[in-house]
């Protein structure tokens, strides 16, 4: 599944605040996307935690209106982070496993999703790749919902910090 979504909200609330330390994205991928880099020979060693860094911030429904964002995009919010990716990062080819909500709820048999969603209008040298089809030149509020079957990168080849935000749950 994948499609066009669009939100509104208080963009420079995310851009603003304070980010924690730098993670890598790549510490899960190495071990839980194995079948993605066999077909490349395995994980590729060049891919390190100084070009694989972002800032990933957590939100619970005390800071943010998890309802506004479910209701704009037609799904029950779960959960919702922010990333502030640095120039010359890269979130690596993957597809979201959604390990957090499986192990929240086991039970449920229908598909979890995910809307990234630009904070900022396009800026050269961002761009997300989803498939075989390169998306850049996006407004503020422009993004994707992709399930599990989704692959897709992210990376800031730019000059300037990319912003996204990461709405995952379940479609109603």
């Amino acid at each position: 599944m994948l499609k066009e979504v669009k939100l509104n909200i208080d963009f420079e609330f995310f851009t603003q605040c304070e980010y924690p330390d730098y993670t890598s994205c790549t510490k899960h991928q190495v071990h839980e996307l194995k079948d993605i880099h066999k077909q490349f020979g395995g994980f590729p060693e060049s891919y390190v935690f100084e070009n694989t860094r972002i800032k990933q911030r957590w939100w619970n429904n005390d800071e943010i209106d998890f309802d506004d964002l479910g209701r704009q995009l037609s799904m029950e919010v779960i959960t919702v982070s922010t990333i502030k990716q640095y120039p010359g990062n890269t979130i690596p080819w993957h597809r979201d496993t959604f390990y957090q909500i499986k192990k929240r709820f086991p039970e449920r048999q229908d598909q979890p999703v995910r809307a990234n969603v630009n904070l900022e209008d396009w800026k050269i040298g961002h761009f997300i790749q989803y498939n075989d089809q390169v998306y850049s030149n996006w407004k503020a509020g422009d993004g994707y919902m992709w399930d599990s079957t989704v692959l897709h990168l992210g990376a800031n080849a730019g000059m300037e910090p990319k912003y996204t935000i990461q709405v995952s749950g379940y479609l109603v």
